[in-house]
């Protein structure tokens, strides 16, 4: 059965679930598993759209769901790693050279950020698989901070396959109404950025107001 011409009647032939949807035709799990890897190295490539979208096509006999899950859990692993190596070739050196010309920011900041990760950084990769936006970004700390990679790609697998079974057991069961999971998953996604927003504004307004307290003192 031709998954494109179904799915396509959800969403434009232009859009993410049209070209997601020629992979997976096309290419079958493997091709579900390019569009995640992809989806993890560019995060505007929604998985909200791809993962239930591949659960659609295993719902119609284009792929088996065991395929669907494997090859998706796959793909976000490789493109996990990928994200790794890019901040483990950054390195700490760079980053604290970059953090030290950065406005509104201490040196001390960034080495309070580093001791919470290799206290939590275990907890936040696996966690941080299953929030929107930072199920990519979390990678690239791992790799600056040098977390073992076997370690790293243990958390990754187990935090992926938990979201990518989630989204993709939806679309699934939900059948041609698999894009209900993108409207409350990109619900989720805006309700994450509007938190990491306000609490950027919140970090700058206090780094503001104390350097001016900080000036007003050496005045006076």
């Amino acid at each position: 059965m031709n998954l494109t011409a179904t799915a396509l009647a959800q969403q434009p032939a232009d859009g993410v679930a049209g070209w997601a949807a020629d992979l997976v035709d096309t290419m079958g799990g493997p091709g579900a598993g390019l569009a995640i890897a992809l989806e993890n190295l560019f995060p505007p490539l929604p998985s909200e759209v791809i993962l239930p979208l591949t659960g659609f096509a295993a719902g119609q006999g284009v792929l088996s769901l065991a395929s669907a899950l494997f090859w998706t859990t796959l793909g976000s692993v490789v493109g996990a790693v990928a994200l790794y190596w890019i901040g483990a070739l950054f390195g700490r050196e760079r980053m604290h050279a970059l953090w030290g010309k950065l406005p509104l920011v201490k040196a001390s900041d960034l080495v309070r950020t580093e001791e919470w990760f290799a206290k939590h950084g275990t907890k936040a990769v696996f966690l941080g698989r299953m929030v929107p936006i930072f199920r990519s970004l979390i990678s690239v700390p791992a790799g600056v901070e040098r977390m073992p990679l076997p370690l790293f790609v243990t958390l990754t697998t187990l935090g992926s396959l938990i979201w990518n079974s989630v989204l993709v057991m939806a679309g699934y069961w939900l059948g041609d109404r698999w894009d209900v999971v993108e409207t409350y998953v990109g619900l989720l996604s805006k309700i994450v950025l509007v938190l990491v927003v306000v609490a950027v504004a919140a970090y700058v307004a206090v780094r503001v107001r104390s350097r001016g307290r900080t000036g007003r003192r050496r005045a006076s």
